[in-house]
């Protein structure tokens, strides 16, 4: 079966597959009923049972689109911060602004010795749109946008498939057999078995995986420019999230107006969910471009604020502030730890890491703890990430002690 997942129309935004799958169904249950036969209840029961094969088929051909881990980063190599010597930061401090072979749209950026250029280099559209930091658009790609029309096709067969089993189920009771043409009121009223339980679980669950899908796609793909590739690079007041917000509204514009009302709710959410994911991997999980201060955590707790507020405020209302309260909780206990001294952090890595290798609070070897990638602020390898990025001579001198980890490069 071959499909391009483009809307059937616009006040039809779901594919014309799907429209021809359910009126054959639909007919297919008329005709039936129109035939006089014996024993109706256990061919009802077969005509259920074959139609519920035939929509799982579908159902999963839809949902064929991919993992959402396919489109998050590779966790870099751990290693720990380098701390600028006196001369490079003397000349820092001494160096103007370059503006010299950069491009104009760039002259409001001073050129920074020894930070890559990419800290302040503003994210620009695909094609040449633009500085988004003036003139932001949707990122979101036709693939996305392709994910966003399976999502429409979903709640299309789930709905119509809630209305072919009130007929089954109508036509199922004893009685006589009523015409096809009955009014659906009086259809609704009857209270009968239900069908396409299989069907049913198996659109849910492809529901939450196509809008799982699309979410990562959105934030870690389509939107890697302006979020996770550059956000805090070089240096968290230079790098902060206001550029990158203004393109998550546009994002999030664009997806209420391509996806069904009932498409919205579950699909913002899991955009939201893939944004805190993005986020905290910026701060543990950010690579050599990326190093924080204890000074860094207002800006930075300023920042995952402003991005909880996006999801409060945009899509009409889709979600509750208690919704994102709750799915930042894992973000905001992250960036708690940024304020810490180092020496507490050491402490509290050191207790955690031998607790949860069993050694108790014996701390003669602090064990290296293994990557999860589920990010908490009780988990030791969290804290230890917290630590790599923490840019001073403390967490120097326990990681290298501790573990003999390597300066970045």
């Amino acid at each position: 079966m071959q499909q391009t997942w483009n809307p059937k129309s616009k006040s039809e935004p779901y594919a014309q597959s799907a429209v021809d799958l359910m009126k054959l169904a639909k007919v297919t249950v008329d005709e039936f009923f129109e035939i006089q036969v014996g024993g109706r209840d256990e061919l009802v029961q077969k005509l259920a049972d074959g139609l519920d094969s035939l929509f799982q088929d579908y159902i999963s051909f839809v949902a064929s689109c991919g993992s959402k881990q396919s489109y998050i980063p590779a966790l870099p190599q751990l290693t720990r911060c380098n701390q600028d010597s006196m001369v490079l930061q003397l000349w820092k401090k001494a160096a103007t602004p370059c503006k010299a072979g950069i491009d104009p749209g760039l002259l409001h950026a001073p050129c920074k010795a020894g930070i890559d250029r990419r800290s302040f280099h503003p994210v620009r559209m695909p094609g040449g749109a633009g500085d988004i930091t003036n003139h932001p658009r949707p990122t979101a790609s036709r693939g996305t946008q392709r994910l966003y029309v399976r999502l429409n096709t979903l709640h299309y067969l789930l709905g119509v498939l809630h209305s072919i089993d009130k007929s089954l189920s109508f036509f199922s009771r004893p009685g006589p057999s009523p015409s096809p043409r009955t009014p659906m009121l009086s259809r609704r009223r009857a209270a009968g078995p239900t069908h396409f339980d299989l069907a049913r679980s198996t659109v849910h669950a492809a529901i939450l995986h196509v809008a799982e899908v699309a979410a990562n796609r959105l934030i870690f793909l389509d939107s890697s420019q302006s979020f996770y590739d550059s956000l805090y690079v070089g240096s968290v007041a230079e790098a902060r999230i206001r550029p990158t917000l203004r393109i998550l509204k546009q994002n999030l514009s664009l997806l209420v107006s391509v996806l069904t009302d009932r498409a919205q709710p579950l699909a913002v959410k899991e955009i939201m969910k893939a944004s805190f994911e993005a986020f905290l991997m910026v701060l543990l999980a950010g690579g050599s471009g990326r190093a924080f201060a204890r000074t860094d955590h207002d800006m930075i707790a300023e920042d995952i604020a402003n991005l909880k507020r996006v999801f409060c405020t945009s899509g009409e209302g889709l979600l509750s502030e208690e919704v994102v309260q709750k799915e930042a909780a894992v973000s905001d206990g992250v960036v708690s730890l940024m304020c810490l001294p180092t020496e507490k952090l050491v402490e509290e890595f050191s207790i955690m890491a031998c607790e949860a290798s069993g050694l108790g609070r014996s701390m003669e070897r602090v064990p290296m703890p293994p990557t999860t990638g589920r990010w908490h602020r009780s988990d030791p390898n969290t804290v230890l990430r917290v630590l790599c990025h923490r840019n001073d001579d403390v967490a120097n001198r326990f990681l290298k002690r501790a573990f003999d980890l390597p300066k970045r490069r």
